[in-house]
């Protein structure tokens, strides 16, 4: 009996270090919700007066696939980054610490309306917020 405890305890213990091993991305769900994400973002900045400026003459679908492979790799996804480091991207921009905060939180939004639950939000800023002072008055 005690063997069998022993046995389902481990198996318990081993079953719990697989998900503490799986990616942000993979916990996510994967490109099919990256891509939810993302193209939910572009429709919040289009409804953003603010924001919006910030992309007037963008490519909007080079924007949505560079941000795709972005959140790929920073969330340990298996993609590669193909685009302009970030402060090339945002150079000029003069992007002030209101701007990004309002910028972070339509990305919110856009994760609600993914249906990302919060504590997954978290761990999805946290892998971004890194690229922060990479686009600060640029």
């Amino acid at each position: 009996m005690r063997t069998v405890i022993l046995l389902l305890s481990l198996a318990t213990i081993l079953s719990g270090c697989a998900t503490q091993q799986q990616t942000v991305y993979q916990q996510l769900g994967g490109s099919d919700k990256v891509a939810e994400i993302v193209d939910n973002f572009v429709t919040e900045i289009e409804y953003d007066p603010i924001i919006l400026g910030y992309f007037e003459g963008s490519d909007i679908d080079r924007f949505k696939k560079k941000l795709t492979e972005q959140i790929c790799v920073l969330t340990g996804g298996p993609c590669q980054y193909s685009g302009d480091t970030m402060e090339q991207v945002h150079q000029g921009m003069n992007i002030t610490e209101g701007h990004f905060n309002r910028t972070v939180d339509l990305l919110i939004k856009a994760m609600d309306k993914a249906e990302v639950s919060h504590p997954m939000q978290n761990q999805v800023l946290k892998v971004l917020a890194p690229t922060r002072k990479d686009m600060l008055y640029q």
